[in-house]
């Protein structure tokens, strides 16, 4: 073998992404893919709908209580993406652990996308369509509230939930066409082959029951909630 050969740069699997958080992910995706779908598809009971939104507000609310206690990528601690990080990212010059978790392009995509369905949810309960569906807690804000939050969950709301979901299909695809990063995977398995050391998220088995437990709480909530208002 030539000498000027280069070897290859040593690898490091690392647990990145813990298993709670992949759960939720996977979850919201069933539960915004459901929740457009029966909203687009004549004949589909509103009820459906209804209910593919109250998973995502109780996956929402798992969510915002994982980024606190959850493993060390999951937390919203990692999701810095201030205007320094993101000029030197995009400039090509990134932090070293950039290519961990998030990248600050994509915490910021993350965050405009957590943001915008907590919204939409929100807007879903206080909503009132006049024919079929009254959110649980349109009783608490005026008739005409009530009617601008159904103006937004039905157009302004549901067309910005469409566009973030493509560009996080657009940014999946150019990662992995361009870039040759798969980023799909790890979040189905939950690991990163890197080139450099990096710290490992926790995700043992206290770890996940604690995950379940807060699913199971967020779970309890919604459901309360809504027999509550029913």
């Amino acid at each position: 073998m030539s000498q000027s050969t280069a070897e290859a740069p040593p690898t490091h699997r690392v647990r990145v992404w813990d298993l709670p958080l992949r759960l939720f992910h996977w979850g919201l995706v069933v539960a915004v893919v459901g929740a457009v779908a029966c909203a687009q598809i004549p004949g589909v009971p509103v009820e459906w709908h209804a209910r593919f939104g109250y998973t995502a507000l109780a996956l929402l609310l798992f969510r915002l209580v994982w980024g606190f206690v959850g493993g060390y990528w999951s937390r919203f601690s990692r999701l810095r993406p201030t205007p320094a990080r993101l000029r030197a990212y995009l400039r090509g010059a990134p932090q070293p652990d950039d290519h961990v978790g998030h990248s600050p392009v994509g915490a910021l995509a993350t965050l405009a996308l957590l943001a915008v369905l907590a919204l939409q949810v929100g807007t879903g309960l206080l909503a009132d369509d006049e024919i079929a569906f009254v959110g649980p807690l349109n009783q608490l804000v005026s008739t005409a509230t009530g009617l601008a939050a159904t103006e937004w969950h039905k157009h302004l709301g549901k067309l910005l939930v469409l566009v973030l979901v493509a560009l996080h299909l657009a940014a999946v695809l150019y990662y992995l066409w361009v870039r040759k990063q798969n980023l799909v995977a790890p979040m189905v398995h939950g690991d990163k082959v890197l080139t450099q050391p990096a710290r490992a998220s926790r995700d043992d088995g206290p770890l996940r029951l604690w995950g379940l437990v807060l699913g199971a709480l967020a779970a309890g909530a919604v459901g309360w909630l809504v027999l509550q208002a029913g």
